[in-house]
């Protein structure tokens, strides 16, 4: 199904059951039913939003016995992190690029 195609973290995190599944996450590592205990959708539902996740490179799992554990990324997380500073350090460049503009006009 499209609905649960994600090329980057970005857009996986544009659903805001995957945001709330992250946040989750951010605080423990997790299995699908604990996951699904604390969301207001159901276990197959979260199942395919860790699915997303996974393949966007915010999540990992591994298998604890009949079960598998989530946990976040730490290197998605991070890419996404560096992604955010490059695009706030831009904004911050730009708006000191027009601010001195502004200043030359105010004082010729």
């Amino acid at each position: 199904m499209a609905t649960y195609q994600a090329d980057d973290g970005w857009d996986a995190l544009g659903d805001p059951s995957r945001r709330a599944i992250v946040a989750c996450l951010a605080e423990r590592p997790r299995a699908v039913g604990e996951l699904a205990a604390e969301l207001p959708i159901s276990r197959p539902a979260v199942s395919q939003h860790l699915k997303v996740l996974k393949a966007a490179g915010l999540v990992t799992d591994r298998a604890d016995g009949t079960r598998r554990v989530y946990r976040l990324n730490p290197a998605g997380v991070a890419a996404l992190r560096d992604q955010l500073d490059t695009f706030w350090h831009r904004a911050l460049d730009n708006f000191q690029d027009v601010a001195d503009e502004s200043h030359i006009e105010e004082n010729p």
